[in-house]
């Protein structure tokens, strides 16, 4: 596969994301304050969170997913609702245009798995899965397969679970 399809590829499925560590504690400074995005591996194992209320847990599980359907459905109008309206990792206009240039240019279809909630509180939540991106290149019919962790923070605003950040690193190897 040629090297800028992969190197491509590896932007695309940041997203939303702006920024990347390589460790398994990623982190992310906004200029009003200072968070972690981060997860803990006991083992080959994600510890979650405790004592997430179940309704709680349930919500934000639902947004997660939402998250990759709409992206997987190519409906840039239902993905970006699953946005928050004043990201703190990424300008929504921006990725706006960015994930349509993706959505023309890629038959893509994204898998997630090993999704936990690593970090709970009742405003904001931090949720780990390993993604899984394969598709093909529209225009050359170059196909790819990416893989990667990441860990997208949600926000309750108006009532609902909105991503403001994501932080992904990814597993592919340019050769």
């Amino acid at each position: 596969m040629k090297k800028w399809l992969i190197l491509a590829l590896a932007l695309f499925v940041l997203t939303a994301c702006n920024n990347k560590e390589e460790s398994n504690t990623e982190s992310s400074v906004n200029s009003d304050k200072e968070s972690t995005v981060g997860y803990e591996m006991l083992g080959d194992s994600i510890v979650g969170a405790e004592d997430i209320p179940k309704e709680a847990e349930k919500e934000i599980l639902a947004a997660f997913d939402e998250f990759v359907a709409s992206f997987n459905s190519k409906d840039i109008n239902r993905y970006i609702k699953t946005l928050s309206k004043k990201p703190q990792g990424f300008d929504i206009e921006e990725d706006k245009e960015y994930v349509q240039n993706i959505f023309s240019r890629y038959d893509i279809e994204r898998t997630a798995s090993d999704v936990t909630i690593v970090k709970y509180n009742e405003n904001e939540a931090h949720v780990y899965a390993n993604l899984q991106d394969k598709g093909i290149e529209i225009k050359t019919n170059a196909e790819f397969n990416d893989s990667g962790r990441q860990v997208t923070v949600f926000i309750k605003e108006d009532g609902a679970w909105k991503v403001t950040r994501v932080a992904y690193l990814g597993d592919a190897v340019i050769k």
